[in-house]
């Protein structure tokens, strides 16, 4: 995979470009992990999986591994995937004797199809419902893309206690939209192209994503996995399509300014420089300056769907910083 420019308008050109998207995604490959005798070694009354219903009545659906006295680890998928997102990650810190979680979020995989509620503070209200119905303390969140706005924006809201860190991954923290105060942002037109082309024709959409910027595989002399592309629009095809289209609004326009401001726990900031669904110039660095314990880690030449391509990698950044 190559690494072109990053700057600014090289950033922004990419995704242009490319007149696709934003979001986060991720499916798993093989993962380097522990050994299956280790991976086994829990045993079947530590995995399992259910539903929680929020007091608008959705149902969100996650699933929930790894001792109970374990530190919990609760991952975010971003648009238009499910918890299967983090296959990946979740098989490699259960081996670790971490207690993993993963959700779907509202709208998307299994979770209720929602016509209201699309939209960040209703997400982080959910997340909120799911860390009391599980009873999670001092955990750590970590969030892909869309899914690291939501981790911000439920961090700057969090019960005390409920949190230990943040991880933020390729994700659309400060504001992704182009506006007087965000001078490198994309300009609305490309969410708006987003949003008729997932209306238009979600499946081709959902195919082109994955098939091309979200993995990079759109670069030249790029490996392209074709289970990977599949198994991202199996994700995203499972959900609803108002949900997605509301969704596009929520990644794009949200500010996080102030939620970056208020979180008051090590978050790690974590981006690939040749990630060309969040340009890189006008996300990760700045979401590190806001952080009061904010730490940025740049991978040079990476993608957005890095923790799929490059797990190897991402994978022990991960277990570093959780376990310092």
């Amino acid at each position: 995979m190559t690494n072109p420019s990053t700057d600014d308008g090289a950033s922004r050109r990419d995704v242009l470009a490319v007149g696709l998207g934003l979001a986060a995604f991720a499916v798993a490959p093989p993962f380097a992990t522990a050994s299956a005798a280790t991976l086994s070694s829990h045993g079947a009354k530590t995995m399992s999986s259910g539903y929680v219903t929020t007091k608008d009545g959705t149902q969100i659906y996650y699933k929930d591994w790894g001792p109970k006295t374990a530190q919990p680890v609760v991952f975010h998928h971003g648009w238009p995937l499910t918890a299967d997102d983090w296959d990946n990650q979740m098989m490699f810190f259960y081996a670790q004797g971490f207690r993993v979680i993963a959700h779907d979020r509202r709208g998307h995989g299994r979770s209720s199809q929602t016509d209201t509620g699309n939209e960040m503070d209703t997400y982080a209200a959910d997340v909120a419902a799911l860390t009391d119905h599980l009873d999670l303390k001092n955990a750590i969140h970590v969030g892909h893309s869309t899914g690291g706005g939501e981790v911000i924006h439920y961090v700057a809201r969090a019960k005390p206690g409920r949190v230990a860190k943040a991880v933020l991954i390729g994700a659309v923290p400060p504001i992704m939209v182009k506006s007087d105060k965000n001078p490198g942002g994309l300009p609305l037109e490309v969410f708006d192209g987003f949003r008729a082309a997932t209306a238009a024709n979600r499946a081709q959409f959902f195919f082109d994503v994955p098939a091309g910027p979200f993995y990079g595989y759109n670069r030249p002399g790029a490996k392209v996995d074709q289970g990977v592309i599949w198994n991202w629009w199996r994700q995203g095809m499972a959900g609803s399509i108002k949900a997605h289209y509301d969704c596009i609004k929520a990644f794009s326009e949200t500010d996080f300014t102030e939620d970056l401001q208020k979180a008051d726990v090590p978050v790690l900031v974590m981006h690939g420089d040749d990630d060309q669904i969040v340009p890189y110039a006008d996300s990760a660095p700045l979401s590190a300056k806001l952080l009061k314990k904010g730490t940025l880690k740049t991978y040079k030449g990476l993608p957005h769907g890095m923790c799929t391509t490059h797990p190897e990698i991402i994978n022990p950044d991960l277990l570093a910083f959780f376990k310092a």
